[in-house]
């Protein structure tokens, strides 16, 4: 039985023309891109957290929003090591062939990174709302926003991704053309094409 990833890797050379090692680096550089987004929104948090600690109003701090604060200042090192860690990686393995390692560890690290950012980002929220309105509340806003993120990062993409198990390529991804011959490419290209510009 042919593998899942043989049978990608056979549609990514149809569809796309790329082969094994060009998916790989079309990959990872599109992980990098992503980790660039996250990275901005865990150094504006880290920075105001980082700064929070010298403000006269941090000495007025309840213990509670104390461990809060700890909480979110660590998880949010954290998620920054995690987004950092496929750069580093690639460093450490330039030139030893293992780019599917490497984007295998990266999209862990990516994953894993922007889970802490979320968290990190709770923590936060749920310090200000504490200081600003009260314990209760500042629970019941945290708790909506994680919420929110945890459908939209990852509740939507599972269920896309449950739902493409039904187009495996074994019956053909959606757009999916087959082997046919270059002219019905070509077609095919230019009826999608025209489909998206509308």
């Amino acid at each position: 039985m042919v593998s899942r990833i043989d049978e990608y890797d056979r549609w990514n050379a149809i569809a796309r023309n790329e082969t094994p090692t060009q998916q790989l680096d079309r990959s990872y550089a599109e992980i990098l891109q992503e980790v660039r987004v996250a990275q901005t929104g865990v150094q504006l948090l880290l920075a105001f957290l980082l700064t929070l600690a010298f403000t006269p109003a941090f000495g007025q701090f309840t213990g509670f929003q104390r461990d809060l604060y700890v909480a979110g200042l660590v998880l949010g090192a954290s998620s920054t090591a995690l987004l950092i860690a496929p750069a580093s990686f690639h460093r450490v393995v330039f030139r030893k062939r293992l780019k599917k390692e490497l984007v295998r560890a990266s999209n862990r690290f990516a994953t894993g990174g922007l889970f802490l950012l979320m968290l990190a980002l709770a923590t936060s929220l749920m310090l200000i709302l504490d200081v600003v309105l009260s314990t209760p509340i500042a629970v019941w806003i945290t708790t909506g926003l994680l919420g929110w993120f945890s459908i939209w990062w990852y509740v939507v993409p599972l269920c896309f991704r449950v739902l493409a198990r039904h187009d495996s390529p074994a019956h053909g991804l959606p757009c999916d053309v087959g082997a046919g011959s270059d002219a019905q490419l070509r077609e095919h290209v230019g009826h999608v094409s025209g489909n998206g510009a509308s």
